[in-house]
């Protein structure tokens, strides 16, 4: 990444280019990024095959607009803020459900310090509505944060279980990895029948009172507690909503079904 990379990045999210990046602007563009650039993964739904290479992942998010899921969001954010100054950590995460911990790499995350030297700070761009700022990691207290009350917990191996409301949301290993480490996750991710990236359509980001998702042709709106459903019933109102709300321009409504991908 160079300056005027960096620059129309930051100009994507809305955000000045901090002097010093220390723990508040971390936080300020942590936050700037949720809001910007949406979770997503119409491209699974579009036929577009999904790269993880670095001017690959920045030029879908900020030529092109768009968004993408934890290896693209968090993996595009990383190479922002080491361009910054930060030291930056890919970790792998496990993530919890219902049948318990997913497999290694199932998310991916970042252990961030900045140039002040503060942290290190659990920096999660990638996971849907989750916290709006960055972690403490070594921090065991409460941490409260517009989306809920935070808590890191220690697991099992040196593992840290990271907990929203008392509900165990996922769990990161300390390991740092490079970005090739999570192609094979990213590859089952698209590709795999069980995964549930190819169930639905997602698009969704942060806004300034809540939060706002098209889920397959249903548009939800939070905003200061208040929730309203609108469901999108022609392709015209879909693909309107996209641009709207999210400012991506489809030429076309993303299958239902996921298409075939390319290579």
């Amino acid at each position: 990444m160079d300056d005027q990379a960096a620059d129309d990045y930051l100009k994507r999210i809305g955000a000045g280019r901090p002097a010093v990046l220390d723990a508040a602007s971390l936080r300020e563009l942590h936050e700037a990024h949720l809001m910007a650039v949406p979770f997503e993964n119409l491209s699974i739904h579009l036929g577009e095959p999904i790269s993880l290479a670095q001017d690959a992942l920045v030029a879908k998010i900020v030529a092109g607009r768009r968004g993408g899921f934890c290896y693209e969001l968090n993996g595009a954010f990383s190479f922002l803020l080491e361009f910054l100054g930060a030291r930056v950590s890919m970790v792998s995460a496990r993530v919890h459900g219902a049948a318990g911990l997913g497999p290694a790499f199932d998310h991916m995350a970042l252990l961030v310090r900045p140039a002040d030297g503060s942290g290190p700070w659990l920096a999660d761009v990638g996971f849907g509505s989750h916290a709006s700022y960055p972690l403490l990691l070594d921090s065991r207290s409460d941490q409260d944060d517009p989306g809920g009350t935070f808590r890191l917990a220690d697991a099992p191996d040196g593992d840290i279980d990271v907990l929203r409301n008392d509900e165990p949301q996922y769990r990161i290993e300390r390991r740092a990895r490079a970005m090739h480490d999570f192609a094979p996750a990213c590859w089952w991710q698209q590709t795999w029948p069980q995964s549930h990236f190819r169930e639905k359509t997602v698009c969704s980001r942060l806004t300034a009172g809540g939060r706002v998702t098209i889920s397959a042709r249903t548009l939800i709106e939070t905003s200061d507690g208040a929730r309203s459903v609108t469901r999108l019933r022609s392709d015209a109102e879909l693909l309107a909503a996209y641009r709207d709300h999210f400012g991506i321009g489809l030429d076309r409504v993303p299958a239902l079904e996921p298409a075939a991908q390319a290579g």
